[in-house]
């Protein structure tokens, strides 16, 4: 299989940058900083973007400071485009551990996916930002503090999000996704199935059906982020024609994150 071109990978880290983009960010000495109170820890991370103008102790602390008046943990997110460019082996040196490693796969051309009709039993509806949000934070947990930071991630997005279920004949969730485009490219995102539902193709036919309704927005290659221990979820998106593109992880000087 040939290797996914180096700018259709940039590409989706910058497009993956600008749909999670809380209100809460800022920058400091060239590294941007997002301080959102929800569950997605690329909305609350470091994204080390440039060198930075200043050492990497003065970096970290005032990233450190900025994160505990958020009170949130730091964490700083290690990617290929990361810099410097030996940014990980420096924080390992420190004893930061890596965690929650995590591939991004992309699928270059949209227009070789095969039209599929939905089953006639199932229904694909959209949901408000406010609705998603709580959908998806209730599967998965989440608290009510995490659940209104998500929603206000969502509806105030530079990228616009569209959310939607699929529901069986008695209104019984099968699964969730949402998808985010800018421009040509779309990223799929918070894709879930239910337990008692999965092993049963819902979340492959979700995200046929998202892909076709962005392609019909005008989207011309997706993007998503996967955790990289996740062998079922890459084996569904690399049935839809997904490919790997790259890994990254998180680092963080809080023991009990890893």
């Amino acid at each position: 299989m040939a290797a996914v071109p180096p700018e259709l990978a940039r590409r989706a880290e910058e497009a993956g940058l600008n749909a999670s983009a809380p209100p809460q960010q800022a920058d400091i000495a060239g590294w941007l900083i997002r301080l959102s109170p929800g569950k997605a820890k690329r909305s609350r991370c470091v994204n080390a973007l440039a060198e930075g103008t200043l050492p990497l102790e003065q970096m970290l602390a005032r990233c450190e400071r900025a994160f505990a008046a958020a009170a949130l943990p730091l964490i700083v997110r290690i990617t290929p485009f990361s810099q410097p460019s030996d940014l990980d082996a420096r924080l390992a040196a420190l004893g930061w551990p890596a965690f929650d490693a995590a591939d991004v796969m992309v699928l270059g051309r949209l227009d070789a996916l095969a039209d599929a009709a939905l089953p006639t039993d199932v229904r694909f509806e959209p949901q408000s930002a406010e609705h998603y949000a709580q959908t998806v934070g209730q599967l998965r947990g989440s608290s009510a503090r995490e659940i209104t930071a998500h929603a206000e991630r969502l509806q105030q997005s530079p990228v616009p999000y569209q959310g939607f279920v699929l529901l069986d004949a008695n209104k019984q969730l099968l699964a969730c996704g949402q998808f985010a485009r800018e421009a040509g490219m779309v990223g799929i995102y918070d894709i879930f199935t239910p337990p008692e539902q999965r092993g049963q193709g819902h979340a492959r036919l979700l995200c046929t059906q998202l892909l076709l309704a962005a392609r019909a927005e005008g989207a011309e290659q997706a993007y998503l982020q996967v955790g990289s221990d996740n062998e079922v979820a890459q084996r569904v998106y690399a049935r839809l024609g997904f490919e790997f593109a790259y890994r990254y992880h998180y680092r963080s000087p809080t023991p009990d994150l890893a």
